[in-house]
């Protein structure tokens, strides 16, 4: 179970920071697309301070995808989630032990190709602005600190830019809201 804040006693040094890492794989679906994206598997890192809040880093290798544009028209598109800056949260244990967080990621495409042709987006294409992806742990459920447990949640995809002549077609079939996402953490574990 998750221990309470770490506190430091009346004349004590104050408590260290607590570096955890954690096993992560999840998937992600787009809405509009009606596409899925495999995230991981990977491992979250955090530096958890004694108030429960803490920053870290999740490394999602990149991965791919496909749907029907309009439809009709089978696309892939290999997809990387650039980190735009740590992760934060915050972990509690009252009433129950649970976990929040957010993320702020670019999602970048490459290698897109629509009716098996491809569309040229260049190495620069990804979303104008970052994407916040807040998680956290679901209603009824409940956060281990040491065996994880499942985070979820929902965010919006932005515009796309610098994808060549297909960013106008890219903002009309990606960009919204309603995208989830779901990780399990597991095998918590100090490092150093």
């Amino acid at each position: 179970m998750l221990a309470a804040p770490i506190t430091a006693g009346a004349g004590a040094a104050p408590a260290a920071t607590l570096n955890v890492a954690y096993d992560a794989s999840g998937t992600s679906t787009i809405a509009k697309t009606g596409s899925n994206v495999n995230l991981g598997p990977t491992t979250l890192t955090t530096a958890i301070n004694p108030d429960g809040t803490f920053t870290g880093h999740l490394p999602l290798p990149a991965t791919s995808t496909s749907f029907k544009a309009l439809g009709l028209l089978p696309t892939t598109a290999t997809v990387t989630f650039v980190e735009a800056a740590p992760l934060t949260g915050v972990l509690k244990s009252q009433p129950k032990p649970t976990i929040s967080s957010t993320a702020s990621v670019y999602i970048k495409l490459s290698d897109v190709t629509v009716a098996g042709l491809p569309a040229l987006v260049g190495d620069h294409c990804q979303t104008a602005d970052p994407v916040s992806i807040p998680a956290a742990t679901p209603d009824g459920q409940f956060f281990n600190v040491t065996t994880g447990g499942t985070i979820s949640g929902t965010f919006t995809v932005g515009n796309f830019e610098n994808c060549g002549l297909t960013t106008p077609l890219l903002n009309l079939l990606v960009p919204g809201s309603g995208n989830t996402v779901t990780f399990q953490l597991s095998n918590g574990r100090i490092i150093q």
